[in-house]
């Protein structure tokens, strides 16, 4: 995961809508499907819905009240708490 891209599609979430990220991850979920994609295309893709499900994680503490740098940060705390163990 990279903090930089979460920021960025949380803004864009903040701009648009929460709606064009869970559509984009349901094609890209689809695309891991095709037989012929190699190994290195696949990470990539699980890379960019790794993002996208972390700016949907943060939008949601966003939404209770908290700032964008507070909810970015907590999001990045869980997340390196679950790699620790």
């Amino acid at each position: 995961m990279k903090l930089p891209v979460i920021k960025h599609l949380t803004n864009f979430i903040a701009e648009n809508d929460e709606d064009y990220i869970v559509e984009t991850i349901e094609t890209l979920e689809a695309l891991t499907e095709v037989s012929s994609l190699k190994d290195e295309e696949l990470d990539v893709i699980g890379e960019l819905i790794s993002n996208m499900y972390g700016a949907l994680e943060v939008q949601k503490g966003i939404k209770e009240g908290k700032p964008q740098k507070e909810a970015l940060n907590e999001f990045m705390q869980r997340v390196m708490g679950a790699i620790d163990k």
